[in-house]
């Protein structure tokens, strides 16, 4: 799957560990803080909490040769049904909770789109959705088993809605 016009942004195009914007990393992992019109972020239950995790980013491994915001885009529609729209990305690179993988997230919007809950249910790896504020995906994150996860996925959402309230896409 490739994003074709539905990056309006240029991603696509743009590699930002080359331009500095995302450190290098070991096993690189790339999802999505997917915001919608009013201001709030989605956020999936992993099945069975895998890993610890209760409430977490659709994100994933890239396959051969995809590029970054292809991998996004296809892990975000695999794990939440939706297909966003990458308008920024998140600088820097966010160590996994077991410290195995470096994750890298683009900022996307929703872009009302009918979700495609086969893709979800094909996937098997979310059993639950939520659009969340600021205030209550902090409090859902924190139910997060795993502590360095926790940590890390608290990060991308402060470090996500401090870009948003500034303007900045990325």
């Amino acid at each position: 799957m490739t994003t074709g016009d539905r990056d309006p942004a240029g991603y696509r195009a743009r590699d930002l560990h080359a331009e500095g914007e995302w450190p290098p990393g070991h096993k690189p992992r790339y999802g999505g803080v997917v915001f919608d019109p009013g201001g709030r972020i989605l956020l999936r239950e992993p099945s069975g909490h895998y890993g610890g995790y209760h409430w977490t980013f659709p994100k994933g491994r890239p396959d051969a040769g995809e590029r970054p915001l292809d991998t996004a885009v296809r892990e975000t529609l695999e794990e939440t049904g939706h297909r966003p729209v990458a308008v920024g990305h998140l600088p820097g690179r966010f160590a996994a909770g077991d410290g195995a993988t470096s994750n890298y997230f683009y900022l996307m919007e929703d872009d009302g789109t009918e979700v495609d809950a086969g893709a979800m249910a094909a996937n098997g790896e979310t059993s639950a959705l939520t659009w969340a504020t600021e205030a209550e995906a902090e409090r859902l994150i924190g139910t997060t088993a795993n502590a360095a996860g926790r940590r890390r996925d608290l990060e991308v959402l402060h470090a996500a809605f401090i870009l948003r309230r500034a303007g900045r896409p990325g």
